[in-house]
């Protein structure tokens, strides 16, 4: 097992390899194997990227985000400017209705409500949106509306991992409960838990996964 001086290094490493973060804006601590990661990125969409970083670490049990996005002028946008084209971003989604999704603005932080058919469509747009200038946050509150009987949603969870990752996912606990899938057991790395999730949010009927895989 990876020592907590080991991960950081390795966490520092994995930040000032990836394009998407500075990693001078990133601060790197590590207790028993759970990140902290500090700073000031100088936007939401490298906030994600360095959280992201961080959980692609062999050996990272969890990661605590205590960053705080500090904008440069040259990016600062009035809530009116974010509103319009975080409208037109939902406008021009495929797939996602007009009258779906609700949007308010408030300093820059966006937070998005209303109802959709799928959970991949309330996730696109939430991902659209963090990358946009003068976006200090992203709060998705975007409910669900379809009905699938949970045996059904766990099934079709568990058949899309088995076609999607290379050994058996009989090591996955899926479990469902009023559309929210909880992921549980132990992964071999961060790809493999990315495929559990990729397919827990595809399933049709799921409002929200719980991510509790731990990659040993």
């Amino acid at each position: 097992m990876k020592s907590d001086r080991q991960l950081r290094k390795e966490i520092e490493d994995e930040l000032e390899w990836d394009p998407a973060v500075t990693a001078t804006n990133i601060g790197v601590e590590v207790t028993d194997r759970v990140v902290t990661l500090s700073g000031h990125p100088p936007s939401y969409a490298e906030k994600l990227a360095a959280e992201k970083a961080a959980h692609r670490v062999a050996g990272v049990k969890a990661v605590v985000v205590d960053m705080q996005v500090r904008l440069p002028q040259k990016d600062e946008r009035t809530d009116e400017d974010i509103a319009s084209a975080v409208h037109d971003i939902v406008h021009w989604t495929v797939g996602l209705p007009d009258d779906g999704v609700k949007v308010q603005v408030e300093r820059g932080w966006v937070t998005l409500t209303g109802t959709v058919e799928w959970a991949y469509q309330a996730h696109i747009v939430a991902r659209a949106i963090s990358h946009m200038r003068g976006v200090r946050g992203v709060g998705n509150r975007i409910e669900v509306r379809g009905h699938v009987a949970p045996q059904d949603i766990g099934a079709q969870i568990a058949q899309a991992m088995q076609r999607h990752a290379d050994r058996e996912v009989k090591h996955i606990g899926i479990d469902v409960k009023d559309g929210t899938v909880t992921l549980t057991g132990k992964v071999g790395s961060y790809a493999e838990r990315a495929v559990a999730r990729g397919a827990a949010w595809s399933a049709p009927g799921v409002r929200a996964v719980v991510d509790d895989l731990v990659v040993e």
